[in-house]
């Protein structure tokens, strides 16, 4: 009954927000059941509607449909990312199929096609305003790539591979963060740890204790390769430990392996792409996003791996020549690169980035960089809200409001690592913004920054300032848009489009206002020196042909899988082999930088949205870096620029064609030259 699950019973919290603190496990698949029930019911009567389909007795109803399940997915969706118990990891796997076959019975609904289609037949004629035209078009385009013209027999066919695959993504995630927390290092000693500061220390022996390990000290894992602590650790097997154990995981033949749940997931992904027309994944789902077609990934990526192995081949010889000239010289490894950069950047540029985390206070950055930045743009305003309970107890909820006061929503900020929270960083949306169903956003961004023990202070590495500016930029696209129907909220844009406003947000980080507002020390106040804050600006490009080449190697091992036919997904494939041999073909082979995800663990593309589409980050930066140098070509952070990219880019959420949207707010096509000077690639 209603009255006895307080997911199918009107929300008592400001803007919707779900209270998590009385919600039981035991709730969530039962509201499932009633709400995949109560859409069926919303679509069954959209379709026995006996008079012609018009955009209003159709799409109109269409996006009214399905408002309870969206709440009730959103609501569990927050929780089995960031707090996946082994209840919640029990219950995402029975609903997996079930999910899958609901969206399938909509997406693939004869009827429904039929009333959209014929809409969109008449969309000339229709006199529709540009948001609904844009509506009939997108809804039209999703269906018909969704499989919704295919006979009964294919669609039969169509919803066993998703439900198949469903189950199959749900586990590799689930190994995934299994096999992450199994592989977490245990050291006996704190010398083992030498070069890490007392904070981080503090964080290892927090973890261990929460481990039952008392007298130990515990490295958790990182969902990417590389391990932040590798850049200071003086002990060389405690970093090939390290990053050993990063590597392994998902292929260690235990009960966690994905080497097999992989292999399926892209036989079937390219089974589906066949049975849709399509010759592989890869054209499959980038015929419908911004780049078209494989071939123009494939180009791009190919055409920035060239410069980017010849930049890390450099920065390997000066690593080495480093090496070489200790008193016992070896031969560079993968687990020294990140050590051996830093006394190269020392060496060149007299700066340890491991040394500024005093003046990186997680507080000081998130109120007096991450919001005062937002402030100055946009004129939104920030206020904590403890007496509004979120997910877990570590989840802070902020409410914000618009320069005039008005209210725009909440923000909640999910900050530390734990074990039953998928590695990463991520935003997603718990409510979003529609004016026909009158909703204000409600939005989360998850980081993972290791914990320290009570009363110990919170510092960040730079990349952790940049992932919480990153992470942001997502959760302002999802704050800011505003649109009419929920087709389009928040971050609902095409895939290779969705980095681009959180790349953007990172420029403000060394922005001189904001940089002076929250690099303070910990301890003194004193400012980040301003021969520190110039070490950082001329060594910026310093170290990219490493991450690029990381990156890229990434994103061609997504490219590869995905671009085996049918045929070819079928053969007796050796994980490892094949990785090895797609990097070899791009010319990123290099033992010593390693790829950022190995298959095994590269939850973007096997549980993730981005199969087939990790390119997405390089592909929005092209973007990204245009947009920085308008930024600064117009005066920087003021609120003239503020209100021009919220209104024409942010604001339009998912309503308007992404580059059309673009070319609105730049005047022209995005020029590629400025990503190119910004990570050392020109000749």
């Amino acid at each position: 009954m209603p009255n006895e699950n307080p997911l199918l019973s009107p929300a008592t919290l400001p803007y919707g927000l779900p209270d998590y603190t009385a919600i039981r496990p035991e709730h969530y698949l039962p509201a499932f059941q009633a709400a995949f029930a109560e859409h069926a019911r919303e679509i069954a009567n959209l379709t026995r509607v006996r008079s012609m389909p018009t955009f209003d007795n159709t799409l109109v109803p269409l996006e009214e449909s399905g408002r309870l399940l969206g709440d009730v997915a959103r609501t569990f969706y927050t929780v089995s990312s960031a707090d996946a118990t082994p209840d919640i990891q029990a219950i995402e796997e029975e609903l997996a199929p079930l999910m899958s076959a609901h969206q399938d019975s909509i997406q693939l609904d004869a009827q429904l096609y039929w009333r959209i289609k014929t809409v969109h037949d008449q969309l000339d004629s229709l006199g529709l305003e540009s948001e609904q035209r844009y509506l009939v078009e997108r809804h039209y385009r999703e269906m018909t790539h969704a499989g919704a013209a295919l006979d009964d027999a294919a669609k039969q066919h169509l919803t066993a591979l998703n439900q198949r695959l469903s189950t199959l993504t749900t586990s590799f995630e689930k190994n995934l963060l299994n096999d992450t927390n199994d592989l977490a290092v245990v050291f006996d000693s704190p010398a083992e740890l030498d070069g890490l500061t007392e904070g981080e220390l503090s964080a290892a022996a927090q973890a261990a204790a929460d481990r039952g390990l008392d007298g130990k000290w515990v490295v958790t894992l990182t969902l990417f390769t590389g391990h932040p602590y590798l850049s200071s650790l003086t002990d060389r097997t405690s970093r090939k430990r390290i990053l050993d154990a990063s590597r392994a995981r998902g292929s260690r033949g235990n009960e966690h392996d994905n080497r097999a749940v992989l292999l399926e997931i892209v036989r079937l992904r390219a089974e589906r792409a066949a049975l849709l027309g399509y010759d592989t994944h890869a054209a499959y789902i980038t015929s419908d996003e911004t780049a078209g077609s494989p071939e123009a990934v494939h180009d791009l990526l190919r055409r920035l791996a060239v410069p980017a192995a010849r930049n890390a081949a450099k920065e390997q010889a000066a690593l080495q020549a480093i090496v070489d000239a200790e008193p016992e010289p070896f031969t560079l490894e993968a687990h020294d690169w990140a050590f051996y950069t830093e006394k190269v950047r020392a060496a060149e540029y007299d700066l340890d980035r491991s040394a500024l985390r005093p003046w990186f206070e997680a507080e000081r950055v998130l109120q007096d960089g991450v919001f005062r930045a937002a402030t100055d743009l946009y004129g939104v305003t920030f206020a904590e809200r403890p007496d509004i309970p979120a997910y877990h107890p570590d989840a802070r909820v902020f409410e914000l409001h618009n320069a005039d006061g008005s209210e725009l929503g909440l923000f909640i900020l999910d900050l530390y690592t734990r074990d039953t929270k998928r590695g990463g960083a991520w935003m997603n949306s718990i409510v979003s913004h529609s004016a026909l169903r009158g909703t204000r956003p409600i939005v989360v961004n998850n980081l993972n920054v290791p914990k320290p023990a009570p009363g110990t202070p919170s510092l960040l590495t730079l990349d952790e300032v940049t992932t919480l500016f990153h992470e942001f930029g997502h959760a302002l696209h999802g704050l800011f848009a505003t649109v009419t129907y929920p087709h389009f909220a928040g971050t609902n844009v095409f895939r290779d489009f969705v980095e681009f406003p959180s790349q953007v947000n990172e420029m403000w980080i060394y922005w001189p206002e904001i940089l002076d507002s929250y690099a303070r020390h910990v301890d003194t106040d004193e400012p980040l020196p301003a021969e520190v804050v110039e070490k950082l600006h001329t060594s910026e490009a310093f170290n990219q042909g490493f991450a690029t080449s990381e990156y890229l190697a990434a994103s061609w091992i997504d490219q590869a899988w995905h671009s085996l036919t049918s045929a070819q997904a079928t053969a007796d494939i050796d994980v490892a082999s094949f990785e090895a041999a797609a990097l070899a073909d791009i010319g990123l082979d290099n033992p010593a930088v390693p790829t950022r995800y190995s298959s095994t663990y590269f939850a973007h593309v096997f549980s993730g949205g981005y199969s087939a589409g990790y390119y997405s980050y390089i592909w929005s930066e092209v973007l990204d870096a245009d947009t920085v140098e308008w930024f600064r070509e117009n005066g920087g952070l003021t609120r003239d620029n503020g209100d021009r990219f919220r209104q024409r880019l942010l604001g339009v959420g998912g309503s308007k064609d992404p580059l059309e949207a673009y070319r609105d707010f730049r005047g022209r096509d995005a020029d590629i030259r400025p990503l190119l000077e910004r990570r050392g690639l020109v000749a």
